[in-house]
């Protein structure tokens, strides 16, 4: 078994505390917004997530937290309670659902603290001191948030303590204390945030760690010495001025949070005012560094620009304490067996390897590597707050079902297109024991995502790796593949097909505006073509770097469309030394983005001076540029040497129509449908497929 001997030390049990993990991949504990509003929250959409962790192999599963806020409001929060003796009974079938499976497992406990924007509908904004932060990239609260009485925080370890007591009676095996990031509980530990004057002060290294050695001792108290506690810590604050927290001032308090009665530390980085950064480092990369690289802080490991950040961290701090420290922030298992077999952490955390594919440490362990879903870093699993998280590559995730059954009968399926929804609906009906033929007119699969791949490049988000997955596992599966063939409606019909499935994605969707047809106008569908011809023998990385030499476009370029198209069009424009204006009648751009890289984008656009319109009315096409009325009703010519439509795409009724009748069951999805983005994509597939 090649698993074993090339990941020995990732694959072999460790311990904390008391408890004994199956291997040294921890799950942690990201929201996922699984669970349901009301007082039965253990729903069954969270259940089932959390059983194919446990089922997939990962050493020890920590759960998201429940909600540590007081007074706290109903509406709209999506986590689980544990406020109560009467939850008790409904967290127990969570953890009986991995317990089953052989996996221990924890509980985080945080609260928000000065968290504001949608959080403070939630529950009251508190913190150490009353500080305001400040910064571009996250939501700002004219008030700063309440500063706690010695009284709420006695109260605090309390709620605490006695939720920890409740967890122990769940069949949770231990807790994490979250005392990370920006939440409450770091505002103490923090001279940025801590500004009081009385024992919970900054004034010296136990009394900012007061707060959280007192819960650890009183979570010890009530339920035992050898009770896992493990903390999580910032092994560096940066963008606080002086008062950011140095990696020093965390050795200190790793060592008085291990005297307290830790038995492990999850050690991370903090970047104030920039939260997504500080957990998806690839992001402060995006669309490019806010400062020189040679300027990033040398406490972390910015080599790979994003991924194995947080090592030095981990590693300092090891050398301060003798328990177990983990790692966490962009891992795969090749660069945990590195870090491990250097001795620089204990326990290697994932969270987004784990949404792409939950049986990823079996797959690991049994050398299947080739079979293991690829995570591409794009951020839709983080995309909408409150919103049951999605992935492009895994349909399944968010759903109530993780494993394909087999079909009670075998039938004839017939898949048209080769993009991501008709590959993972070929993929899922395989599995599910159908006999599949998939027909792809181009000569490669893949669809639109070797184009998407060279407008967005592949230094964020390697979506050729999607491609080599998804073609790979069809291989494997005995799906008869046809590639630069029109789907032929005579050997359809000697086929004999059962079901058909179309996915032969999207038609370029024209914007009706009188002279469009002008020869400033580059026609998307023109520009796909020549580019398709291309990319067969280039592929889009080099032919992404030849674009750096040459594109048939002039210096002032008009883009058409705000959407995420447009909007990812233009930033690959502007890298290319070209002045650009995005124009929508929409009246907000950057649909489709998710909203941190919407916001670190047009922050970007901002900086280099690209023009944003939304609102407007288009009027026309010359051969100056194009004609717009604003939304302000004045009308304008934007100069421009060419035009670009990059509008989403519009459904492909013609080839729908086509194939009506010509089986018993025939079944639209992907753009073919509906167009949308990858997830949307996927999981048509995986949808139709499920059901056939």
């Amino acid at each position: 078994m090649i698993g074993k001997p090339m990941f020995g030390k990732l694959l072999e049990p460790y311990r904390i505390g008391r408890v004994q993990t199956r291997n040294r991949m921890v799950k942690t504990a990201a929201q996922t917004y699984f669970f349901d509003s009301g007082e039965h929250r253990i729903s069954q959409r969270a259940k089932a997530f959390y059983e194919a962790l446990a089922r997939g192999g990962v050493g020890l599963i920590i759960v998201e937290t429940p909600a540590m806020e007081f007074p706290l409001s109903e509406i709209g929060d999506r986590r689980f309670r544990i406020d109560d003796d009467k939850y008790i009974k409904d967290i127990s079938e969570l953890t009986k659902v991995i317990h089953k499976h052989g996996c221990p497992t924890f509980v985080q406990f945080y609260h928000r603290g000065p968290w504001g924007g949608v959080y403070k509908i939630l529950a009251p904004r508190i913190a150490a001191s009353a500080v305001t932060l400040k910064s571009e990239f996250d939501v700002q609260e004219e008030e700063p948030p309440k500063e706690l009485t010695i009284a709420e925080i006695e109260e605090l370890v309390d709620r605490y303590a006695s939720a920890a007591v409740r967890a122990a009676a769940a069949g949770f095996d231990g807790i994490e204390i979250h005392s990370g990031a920006d939440h409450l509980l770091p505002t103490f530990l923090s001279r940025f945030w801590n500004k009081r004057q009385d024992i919970y002060g900054a004034q010296s290294f136990e009394n900012r760690t007061r707060f959280v050695t007192q819960i650890i001792k009183e979570i010890k108290k009530r339920l035992g010495q050898d009770f896992p506690v493990q903390v999580m810590i910032n092994g560096v604050e940066i963008g606080g001025g002086d008062d950011g927290m140095t990696l020093a001032e965390s050795q200190v308090i790793a060592r008085l949070l291990q005297e307290a009665g830790a038995d492990s530390l999850q050690v991370k980085s903090h970047w104030f005012g920039q939260h997504w950064g500080s957990f998806h480092h690839e992001v402060l990369f995006y669309p490019e560094p806010r400062i020189p690289l040679k300027s990033f802080p040398k406490e972390l490991d910015w080599s790979r620009k994003g991924p194995l950040a947080n090592v030095p961290l981990a590693a300092t701090i090891k050398k301060a304490v003798s328990i177990p420290v983990m790692t966490v922030g962009g891992f795969d298992a090749q660069l945990g067996e590195m870090v491990l077999r250097q001795g620089k952490a204990d326990l290697i955390g994932m969270t987004r390897r784990l949404f792409a594919d939950p049986e990823y440490p079996n797959k690991v362990a049994s050398g299947r590597l080739d079979d293991i879903a690829p995570c591409t870093h794009c951020g839709n699993c983080s995309k909408v707050y409150n919103q049951p998280r999605q992935c492009r590559i895994n349909a399944a995730l968010g759903t109530e079902q993780y494993q394909v059954n087999q079909a009670e009968s075998k039938r004839k399926v017939l898949v048209i297109g080769g993009g991501p929804a008709g590959v993972e609906a070929a993929r899922v009906a395989a599995l599910r024991g159908h006999e599949v033929t998939l027909y792809e007119r181009e000569r490669k699969l893949g669809g639109s995502l070797p184009m998407a791949a060279l407008v967005k490049g592949i230094e964020i988000e390697d979506l050729p790796a999607i491609v080599r997955y998804l073609k790979g596992q069809i291989s494997k599966l005995g799906v008869n593949i046809k590639l630069g063939k029109e789907s032929d409606y005579s050997e359809i019909q000697a086929g004999k097909p059962e079901v058909i499935i179309l996915a032969g994605g999207g038609v370029a969707a024209i914007p009706k505006i009188p002279g469009i047809n002008r020869r400033n106008v580059v026609s998307s569908t023109e520009l796909h073509h020549s580019l398709k011809v291309y990319l067969r023998f280039l592929g889009p990385r080099f032919l992404r770097w030849l674009t750096r030499l040459y594109m048939p476009l002039g210096k002032r370029v008009v883009v058409i469309g705000g959407a995420i198209q447009g909007c990812q069009l233009a930033e690959m424009l502007v890298k290319r030394g070209r002045k650009v204006t995005i124009v929508d009648t929409a009246e907000e751009l950057g649909e489709g983005l998710t909203p941190e890289r919407k916001t670190r984008l047009f922050a970007w656009f901002n900086k280099k001076g690209v023009t944003l319109m939304s609102g407007i009315k288009l009027e026309e096409i010359t051969d100056k540029g194009l004609t717009i009325t604003t939304r302000e009703g004045k009308r304008q010519t934007i100069e421009a040497d060419s035009i670009v439509p990059a509008i989403p795409f519009a459904p492909n009724t013609e080839l729908v129509n086509s194939f009506a009748g010509k089986a018993p069951e025939i079944y639209a999805i992907g753009d073919c449908k509906e167009p949308g983005l990858i997830p949307d994509a996927t999981a048509g597939g995986w949808q139709v497929a499920n059901k056939i």
